[in-house]
Order: C-alpha cells, then structure tokens, then sequence
C-alpha cells in the first residue's frame, strides 16, 4: 500500500503537462523526479543553474559539480544545459518557467505561502523560493496537510513570516488537492476512505466543497 508521501507525489506528477519547464523545490518536491511518467518530455530546472537535469540513479557514480537546490547530487538528460545562477534568475523572473512545485510550513486560503523561516530556529534565508513564488505562472503547494504535533498547516491567513503573498495555485496535501479562488480553498478532490467532515476538522482555512463534483485520489 503505498504511504501518505507516494500518493500525494503520484498525483502531483498529474499537475505537469508535456513540454514544460518544471522547477522543484526543496524536500518533498524534489521526489517528484521519480514519479514522472516515462512517455512525458519536460525540462527540470534547477535556480542554481541547470535545465534538463534529472535524479541520478542508483550505481551512478556522483558528480560533485553537479547539485540540485537541495544539495543533492543529479545528472541531465540529453539536451540538457548548464549555466550560471544569473542566467538561470533571469529565466525565472521573465516567466520562462512554467510551474514550480514547493513545500511549505503554512499556506492560507488567500494563496499565500510561508516555507522559509519558523521565528527562533536557524534558516539559511529565503533563497530562490521568494523568486519563484513571485514570478512563476502556476505555483502548486506540496505538503503535509498538519504539522507533526496535528495542527493545520492550511490556514485562514498565515501566521509565519511569507514567502509571497497570493502566489499560490493548488495545494495537494494527503488529504486533498484544494485551488485557491477569489471565494476561498475550493476542494477538488479527497482522499480515498475521508470524510468531508473529518477534512473540515483537519483545516482551519474555510473550505468550499461540491460533494456532487467531489473527486477522490
């Protein structure tokens, strides 16, 4: 049965359509690599510098030079194409990039994101997250829908410093894939087995939920 992390992943690898340009945040985004279908042509960009890279595979001997935003060593897929981080900002901030996948420690029902800093712990800085979130077309939201100690993760407004503000698109957590919308979440699909009630409970942002047009995953 696969876990909580391989289904959100599964149908998030439905959000990226043939011939884009994809970005992958750090953390759970980042495992996205592996859920692509084999038949889809995409570009993988990475802020800091690559566009075609792709996850290296086991046995595959590592290439120090060759990091995702993360620091996790990759490859590139032919045509792939190496560059400086100047170049690779500028194609950011021109909207080059088509969607870009990120986590986050607070998302509100107004789209917007905060996934750098929980005031009192270490952070190494907002980094490219507050690029992306700014200039690319279509922002989906990959993260738990609680924190570790159970409570909501998607908000009314959130409470952590922002990222950016009304940059979200979607956001798919395990229990459903929700779109931001001037009225508020929309609900377009929950998880197999929950409850529309129980979902409610888990969220403390307002939900707008269709249970005639309610799709499962």
């Amino acid at each position: 049965m696969p876990s909580d992390q391989q289904r959100m992943l599964t149908r998030a690898a439905r959000e990226v359509i043939d011939g884009q340009i994809v970005n992958l945040g750090i953390g759970l985004p980042t495992r996205l690599f592996h859920f692509l279908p084999d038949d889809i042509n995409v570009l993988v960009h990475s802020e800091n510098g690559v566009l075609g890279c792709r996850p290296r595979h086991e046995g595959e001997a590592p290439d120090i030079d060759m990091i995702d935003s993360g620091g996790a060593y990759i490859t590139t897929r032919p045509g792939a194409s190496v560059f400086d981080s100047a170049t690779s900002f500028a194609m950011i901030r021109r909207s080059r990039v088509d969607v870009t996948f990120m986590g986050a420690f607070e998302v509100d029902q107004e789209g917007n994101l905060a996934n750098w800093k929980i005031p009192g712990k270490f952070s190494p800085g907002i980094g490219g997250a507050m690029e992306l979130a700014q200039k690319v077309a279509r922002l989906v939201v990959l993260c738990s829908h609680n924190d570790k100690h159970g409570n909501p993760k998607i908000l009314t407004r959130c409470q952590l410093p922002l990222t950016a503000s009304r940059c979200v698109s979607r956001i798919i957590t395990e229990k459903a894939v929700m779109d931001v919308t001037p009225q508020g979440l929309e609900v377009v699909e929950i998880a197999e087995g929950l409850s529309v009630a129980a979902l409610r409970e888990a969220t403390d942002a307002t939900l707008l939920i269709d249970e005639s047009r309610l799709g499962r995953f």
